[in-house]
């Protein structure tokens, strides 16, 4: 049974600055949790139903810190899901460093000003599905250990680092190390025409305003998706994490030809 003060602790980590300060986030769901347990990584409470807990491998058991047997009433008081599942974890949050080098070792994704939760989860899904290892968000994108970031990215976030830097710097000094700078805008030349490398840096703007003006002039390859003229009114461009997913493909896609070429 979990008690009151266990119910607040769990439900202020859903706050950005008691994240910051504990290094804890929280993950939901029966297949987020084995994915996490699965990984080893460190979990330092696990809330769940009894037979969600008889289920579980010993092998998993070990290393938790604090195992919580709960019913349903107590999950539905700390989830935040309408609907609560059978498990839920407290997760200490990974020590990540920046590989100085890592823009030269394949493909980057920058993310500027990414505001929507389901959008960050859903480009880390897509970044981890193609192969993408290294994610660097400007300082104004979501928090990564939302509930709603993890839950969207579906496990992704086991695969994807990501990192929170001033792009400025990062584009500044990649643009003198050569690195190609592919910008996502409406005004670009169609994806589908451009020869891609396979290390480079793909740039996402914001949800509504795309790419920072005072980020453009770093940009040395503008990119876009055409669509169809005659799809309708309403449609004037793709969902940030749509239009990610595409861009992904499409770089795997050319990575490909250029093998069978070879």
């Amino acid at each position: 049974m979990l008690s009151k003060n266990k119910i607040n602790y769990i439900l202020s980590l859903q706050k950005k600055k008691v994240r910051e300060e504990e290094k804890l986030f929280v993950i939901e769901g029966d297949k987020l949790v084995k994915e996490f347990l699965s990984a080893k990584q460190p979990v330092k409470t696990l809330v769940a139903k009894p037979e969600f807990l008889n289920a579980l491998p010993l092998v998993h058991k070990h290393g938790i810190d604090e195992i919580i047997p709960c019913g349903y009433e107590d999950l539905k008081k700390v989830t935040s899901l309408k609907t609560p599942h059978n498990a839920l974890a407290i997760v200490r949050m990974p020590e990540t460093r920046m590989d100085p080098d890592f823009l030269n070792k394949g493909l980057t994704v920058a993310l500027d000003f990414i505001q929507d939760p389901g959008n960050l989860g859903t480009i880390i899904r897509a970044a981890a599905w193609f192969g993408i290892k290294n994610i660097v968000c400007s300082e104004t994108c979501v928090d990564v250990f939302n509930p709603k970031v993890i839950q969207a990215s579906m496990g992704a976030i086991l695969h994807v680092k990501v990192f929170y830097t001033d792009l400025h710097i990062l584009l500044r000094n990649a643009l003198k190390d050569g690195i190609r700078i592919y910008g996502a805008m409406l005004d670009g030349e169609s994806i589908y025409s451009q020869k891609l490398e396979h290390t480079g840096i793909i740039l996402l703007g914001n949800e509504s305003k795309g790419i920072s003006e005072d980020l453009i002039p770093f940009i040395t390859d503008r990119i876009m998706i055409p669509g169809i003229s005659e799809a309708g009114a309403g449609i004037d461009s793709l969902n940030v994490g749509m239009a990610a997913s595409v861009i992904f493909s499409e770089f795997t896609r050319s990575r490909g030809r250029e093998g069978e070429c070879g």
